[in-house]
């Protein structure tokens, strides 16, 4: 319904506020409701940002983009966490979010001179004004149900391992709370510079094709980490650095089709939707986990290998619903 840029806009302002109002914030329930502004608008930006990929980039390219967007992932993972937390430990607890307030302050100001007005999606004059039956029309679809459905599936090949990985490597492996670091530093500084590859291959060879490849070479990664014995460190290194990189590398085509599946017109109702099925898929891939996964007499954790078969299942049939995915837009 509206110009891209001004949407962005106005949800950056929204979300800078909302990172100021925790820094600021003297209570738990003010700081709860804080965050809660932030996270509202933080999934508004991350749908109209690959709305806008969707939209600034054509469809052979698409995948390329989509890589080096979801780039930054990693890089908050290698740079943005550690400074975090030195800042917390430094100064106080405040001061991770006065920092982050100000760099999007930054950003707000750059995006506003140099981002150009994003109105293509209005042109046709098909945009659906009443969102009832924007939501009828996503559901209508066959399609966009299916990359809906799609969302769901990969998260719950992904994330329902993803919680348990650092006691994982602490209680059974022998990791200490300094060299779990080692996990997101290896793994997040591999998976910057391999991701955007990822990207390039999808568009070379076809998102569903580097998808399944993608997926395959998780299964193995699933698996090692969820039925990993007490071995060395760097060899525990391995087993998660690869799944980080061959995990998050499958996200890039994945998302490149989910994008595609809608026309422009709908895409940034349609994104915002697959945010929020996004996010319900973690909650539930974690609920599901934490029903799963026991700790033994010796403190260790037990279960964990069949969290690792239910997340291999799920990419199996992610493999099977990405090929049924049409891309239309």
């Amino acid at each position: 319904r509206f110009d891209r840029k001004h949407a962005l806009l106005v949800s950056y302002v929204g979300f800078t506020a909302g990172t100021f109002a925790c820094a600021l914030s003297k209570g738990f329930y003010f700081f709860l409701a804080a965050r809660a502004l932030t996270g509202a608008f933080g999934g508004m930006l991350g749908a109209l940002v690959l709305a806008i990929v969707g939209d600034t980039v054509p469809l052979k390219r698409r995948a390329s983009a989509m890589g080096i967007v979801m780039t930054a992932f990693s890089v908050a993972s290698v740079a943005g966490v550690p400074a975090g937390i030195f800042l917390a430990a430094t100064f106080s607890w405040r001061a991770p979010f006065l920092a982050v307030g100000g760099i999007a302050l930054l950003l707000l100001f750059l995006l506003y001179i140099y981002l150009p007005s994003i109105r293509q999606h209005l042109d046709s004059g098909e945009v659906q004004q009443d969102p009832l039956r924007v939501m009828a029309n996503i559901f209508r679809d066959p399609n966009q149900r299916l990359a809906l459905l799609f969302t769901i599936i990969l998260m719950l090949g992904h994330f329902t391992i993803i919680p348990f990985i650092a006691p994982y490597m602490q209680l059974n492996i022998g990791f200490s709370d300094y060299q779990i670091t080692y996990i997101y530093l290896v793994g997040g500084t591999l998976t910057v510079f391999l991701l955007p590859y990822f990207g390039r291959l999808a568009d070379r060879y076809g998102n569903a094709r580097v998808f399944t490849v993608s997926s395959l070479f998780a299964l193995a990664s699933i698996f090692a980490i969820t039925n990993l014995p007490a071995v060395p460190i760097a060899v525990a290194l391995c087993a998660t650095s690869s799944f980080f990189v061959v995990a998050s590398g499958r996200n890039v085509p994945a998302t490149t089709m989910v994008t595609s599946v809608v026309t422009p017109e709908s895409r940034g109702s349609f994104m915002s939707v697959r945010a929020s099925v996004n996010q319900m898929g973690l909650a539930l891939s974690s609920f599901i986990a934490g029903l799963i996964v026991t700790e033994r007499k010796d403190g260790s954790l037990g279960h964990y290998q069949y969290v690792g078969y239910i997340a291999i299942a799920m990419s199996l049939v992610a493999i099977w619903a990405a090929r049924r995915l049409k891309e239309v837009g």
